[in-house]
């Protein structure tokens, strides 16, 4: 029989599988069995991705209102992937939101990764287009990001400053797409900030790159002027923070491929005398500390946990080691005692851990994790005029609404995290919005307002456009 087999074409080896699978189908008992063996399930309909292209521009809530205002019993009910122990709130919150303007066309995609501020009571973040010279779009520019002030009182969100009109180069000169850093209003009452790149590669010679900017913008007279360029040569910012008491600003920055120095630098930079005070290698990619009570600057260099390094400006030398390890992906402003809470990198980890640092002692200590769900990724960290509560939104690159879009509060003093409000479905459903993550969050002075900048999809696989959620939290749920 081997040999016969070994003989056979594929039209007989065909034949001969078939009169097996009768045979077989024979003794167990009918035709069903032959019809079930055949016969192929339907495929699925693909579901229809919608590209930014094919969406309306600038982007815009039902009826053509600028702002909705929403209470919901929704906003309080879990996902499935709320993990044991976590809390949620028992009074639903009130909710505004709105589009920021200036999304007048497809972005690559709009996007928020630069963290915001509160000052004088109002709210202060910076989206960008995430284009870049060489990308192609052309007609779209070569990198555009602008800052925005939102007023709780008028509810009116507006934009302060287009960077790319400011900077107003010629045609073929590379511009930035984004915001990266915090915006941060000064002593003197301006907005500061630095921008980053669209793509790496756009930041070369041949674009005429020599580094990205420190801007600056008045919000009272709405004037905006560069503060310095390329303060670190051929670098891009993609992160910052200003002592607005000394003047100083922080950077951490990132190397265009034409940088004869490829590593992340660290700079201080006086703002009052237009000079660099410091500049060196090993520093940090995304975020720092700042001890506005000192005036010290502490950051971890590169991206993982590691040991805290100082750098004090009255000494202004080489910032050193305190022997001291803790994770800086975000970090809040210091309390009325001393304290500074800091999130570890969550992205692509099954959870990333909270941190107290304490300013007077220089010591760090372990306080709990972030996630209360699937989504560890905290790019945005706050605590509540009280030094309490602290706020955060769970999966910061585009995963957040995995575990329903969620405000959480953690408070400090018992470990306990509690979800104010799931945003996810309810946007999705009643406005056809899915709010995926966020880079900026802050809140108000009275610490009843915690503002969200989300990244947005309407409908696209990743998100296409920029909004703002002002959550109103309730009394009740913040120890009122």
């Amino acid at each position: 029989m081997i040999q016969g087999l070994i003989g056979m074409t594929k039209h007989h080896i065909f034949e001969f599988r078939f009169v097996c699978l009768l045979i077989s189908c024979i003794a167990l008992g009918g035709s069903q069995v032959i019809a079930q063996s055949v016969t192929k399930a339907p495929r699925p309909a693909r579901a229809k991705v919608v590209r930014d292209a094919d969406l309306p521009y600038p982007p815009a809530l039902p009826g053509g209102v600028p702002l909705v205002t929403d209470t919901s019993l929704q906003f309080l009910e879990p996902p499935a992937t709320l993990r044991a122990g976590v809390e949620v709130a028992t009074t639903p919150p009130t909710i505004d939101f709105v589009f920021y303007p200036g999304q007048d066309y497809p972005g690559k995609p709009w996007s928020n990764w630069g963290d915001g501020s509160v000052a004088d009571g109002k709210y202060y973040s910076a989206i960008g287009d995430h284009y870049a010279i060489g990308r192609g779009e052309a007609r779209f520019g070569t990198g555009t990001a602008m800052v925005y002030e939102y007023d709780p009182a008028s509810q009116i969100l507006r934009s302060m400053v287009n960077v790319t009109r400011l900077l107003d180069l010629p045609q073929g000169h590379y511009t930035p797409g984004k915001i990266h850093s915090r915006v941060d209003m000064g002593s003197d009452g301006w907005l500061y900030y630095a921008t980053h790149r669209g793509s790496p590669q756009a930041a070369s010679d041949v674009n005429h790159y020599r580094g990205d900017w420190i801007c600056r913008t008045d919000p009272r007279t709405g004037a905006s002027e560069v503060v310095a360029r390329g303060p670190v040569a051929k670098h891009s910012i993609p992160t910052a923070v200003l002592d607005a008491k000394r003047m100083v600003f922080y950077g951490g920055t990132a190397a265009g491929p034409d940088a004869p120095q490829q590593e992340i630098q660290f700079f201080a930079y006086d703002l009052k005398h237009r000079q660099m005070l410091y500049t060196g290698s090993h520093g940090p990619a995304r975020y720092m500390i700042l001890a506005k009570s000192t005036g010290r600057l502490y950051y971890v260099p590169g991206t993982a946990d590691g040991e805290l390094m100082r750098f004090d400006p009255a000494e202004n030398v080489a910032p050193v080691g305190i022997g001291q390890s803790i994770g800086v992906r975000a970090a809040t402003d210091e309390t009325a005692g001393g304290m500074v809470y800091t999130v570890s990198t969550g992205q692509r980890s099954g959870d990333a851990t909270l941190w107290q640092f304490d300013t007077r002692n220089e010591k760090v200590k372990k306080i709990g994790v972030a996630a209360v769900g699937t989504e560890a990724y905290v790019a945005s960290l706050d605590v509540d005029p009280t030094g309490r509560y602290l706020y955060y939104v769970p999966g910061a690159h585009g995963g957040g609404y995995r575990d329903g879009s969620p405000l959480v509060q953690f408070d400090v003093e018992t470990g306990v995290k509690k979800v104010i409000a799931f945003l996810h479905p309810f946007y999705q459903q009643q406005y056809g919005l899915t709010l995926k993550g966020t880079y900026s969050t802050a809140i108000s002075a009275a610490g009843d307002l915690v503002y969200i900048t989300w990244n947005v999809s309407r409908g696209t696989r990743a998100w296409d456009c920029c909004g703002l959620s002002v959550v109103h939290v309730p009394a009740a749920e913040r120890g009122g």
